[in-house]
């Protein structure tokens, strides 16, 4: 059984927070720099563990965990950042979500490849890899101006990785009850 679609639920974890940081950054685009790190902060941390969790359920089953362990990695990094130094983070915060947003576009995409024979409209995971990496580099190049921008387009961001993840449960559900 693949663990990816044994573990669909986790895909859903992760699209609901998504859409509902994404609903309050559209509602509430002018929220406080503040509420903002400490927002990401926790989001980090939860799409991390998750990712930590996919990998070491794909470890058991002697499945390919590597790029899920890295992402998990690198999102719980970008949390203890963010929590450890919130002042020097709130200025810092469109680097630090840049940072984020470029690598895990990256290992969405590796993982995308990887993943092309087990499930379906794995196009939509890389081209939510590929929207990741452009929000990254719109960050990294558009500095402090990207901290009054940060809301409303991480808002973006986050709801495309949702509907990335989404297009991805039809196919688990169906792996599942398969097995």
């Amino acid at each position: 059984m693949i663990v990816l679609a044994r573990d669909w639920w986790s895909f859903l974890v992760r699209g609901l927070i998504a859409v509902l940081v994404g609903i309050v950054t559209f509602l509430a685009p002018g929220l406080t720099l503040g509420a903002l790190v400490i927002l990401f902060g926790a989001y980090a941390l939860v799409d991390g563990v998750l990712s930590i969790v996919a990998a070491w359920r794909a470890s058991r089953s002697q499945e390919r965990w590597s790029m899920l362990l890295l992402e998990g990695v690198v999102g719980i990094v970008a949390a203890g950042v963010t929590m450890a130094w919130p002042a020097i983070t709130a200025f810092a915060l469109v680097f630090v979500v840049a940072a984020w947003a470029i690598v895990t576009g990256v290992l969405e995409i590796v993982a995308a490849v990887r993943l092309r024979k087990y499930i379906t409209g794995e196009w939509l995971l890389a081209l939510g890899g590929i929207a990741s990496i452009l929000f990254g580099l719109d960050y990294d190049c558009s500095g402090c101006r990207g901290a009054c921008d940060c809301p409303l387009d991480w808002g973006i961001r986050i709801r495309f990785r949702h509907h990335a993840y989404r297009a991805q449960l039809p196919a688990a559900e169906v792996d599942a009850r398969a097995s």
